[in-house]
């Protein structure tokens, strides 16, 4: 019996160069692996400067983009791929440069009725020298993921975080500024416009920073989340009308906050390429609706693939 995917050449594109290279690679590694297992003949591209050369060298039929972070998820890797004329997974140019810029994701998001945090941008010099709100909040850089660069200032902090005027600093001049919201960090994936389910992320360290996300033992998951219906649906309502006004496709990953008491409800971001272990937020959930990690893979591919026969990557 053939294999899904048998005769498909699939380059996997992974570890780029952004701050999120190690977490790519992981990601890339799993997809090369679970597409192997559906039979087709696999690429595993680290992908440089000279991606475009390496692309036409290879002629996949389709890409499979798991780039994280900056260059890879902001549109410039996406711009390279409709240059080239190759079907790719995940979101387009347009839709994948607003979801990296969290200053401007909010305003469309808040545009078309989603709740989003207040704040804004501040100059990172300034945002050192003085509370620029009363804390608690968070201060974070404006296009980064994998929470890199994130720090929450709590109550009674004398000073706000250093870190971001120390010459290591690499995330831009400007940072993002937002209240804390107590409560429940909240994920739901999206799939073709859809909701799956919501994950409750419990960190054990207090508080979902990097190594929360990908340490061992950082996090616990509880899928479905533990709140109340109306709540539970209103968050899958919530990240299903940011994929649409962000013009995502395929599959995303929105990122919520959920005060229990306040019953508020409040969406951070939108992740356009989401992690894409068997382990990570996305596939478990699909795994929670019967989805294994191999079908989802499979269904991503056919679904870059058959927007490019229907006569359009570009979005």
């Amino acid at each position: 019996m053939s294999l899904p995917l048998a005769g498909r050449h699939v380059a996997v594109l992974m570890g780029g160069l952004s701050s999120e290279r190690e977490v790519s690679l992981v990601s890339g590694a799993a997809c090369a692996t679970a597409l192997e297992n559906l039979g087709a003949k696999v690429s595993r591209v680290d992908a440089g400067r000279d991606l475009a050369r390496v692309l036409t060298d290879l002629k996949p039929d389709v890409c499979f983009n798991a780039l994280h972070g900056e260059w890879g998820e902001d549109g410039c890797v996406q711009g390279v791929l409709e240059t080239l004329g190759l079907p790719y997974t995940h979101c387009g140019v347009l839709a994948s440069a607003l979801a990296m810029d969290k200053a401007k994701s909010k305003a469309v998001l808040a545009a078309a009725g989603v709740t989003v945090p207040g704040g804004g941008l501040y100059n990172r010099f300034d945002a050192a020298q003085r509370h620029v709100m009363e804390p608690p909040y968070v201060v974070k850089p404006n296009a980064e993921g994998s929470s890199v660069g994130v720090f929450l200032v709590f109550d009674g902090a004398n000073r706000p975080p250093q870190e971001i005027v120390a010459p290591s600093w690499t995330y831009g001049e400007e940072v993002m500024i937002e209240p804390y919201i107590d409560g429940l960090e909240l994920a739901v994936a999206v799939r073709d416009g859809k909701a799956l389910t919501v994950t409750e992320i419990v960190p054990t360290s207090g508080f979902y920073d990097y190594d929360a996300k990908y340490a061992e033992g950082g996090s616990q998951h509880v899928v479905p989340a533990r709140m109340p219906q109306e709540d539970f649906d209103r968050a899958l309502r919530m990240a299903e009308l940011a994929h649409a006004a962000l013009g995502c496709r395929g599959v995303t990953r929105s990122d919520l906050r959920y005060d229990p008491v306040k019953r508020l409800l409040v969406l951070l971001e939108v992740n356009t390429q989401p992690g894409m272990t068997p382990t990570s937020l996305v596939p478990e959930q699909a795994a929670h609706l019967g989805m294994s990690f191999d079908q989802l893979v499979f269904w991503i591919v056919e679904d870059a693939y058959a927007r490019d026969i229907a006569g359009g990557s570009a979005r």
